[in-house]
């Protein structure tokens, strides 16, 4: 009796529903991304489940501050995720 869901070649979409722990490869959900200021176009290195409130280093306004997960980035900023 064949069985209902391939084990071995599971689909994407069902690896980043599951734990971190409990995936084919483990891998953890959290990275690390630049920041790019809103006033002084610095970019700063933020880690995605950061803790504390991350300032610029060149005008001191505030990149993101923490949540209970992920840090929440400010209105206006963009940032790429790095690899």
């Amino acid at each position: 009796m064949p069985l209902a869901k391939d084990l071995l070649h599971p689909t994407l979409d069902f690896e980043r529903r599951q734990h971190k722990k409990k995936r084919l490869v483990q891998n953890p959900n959290s990275y690390f991304m630049d920041v790019k200021c809103t006033g002084c176009y610095k970019i700063t290195t933020v880690f995605s489940h950061a803790q504390t409130v991350v300032l610029c280093v060149g005008c001191a306004t505030v990149l993101c501050q923490p949540t209970g997960g992920k840090a929440r980035l400010t209105e206006g900023c963009s940032f790429r995720r790095k690899h």
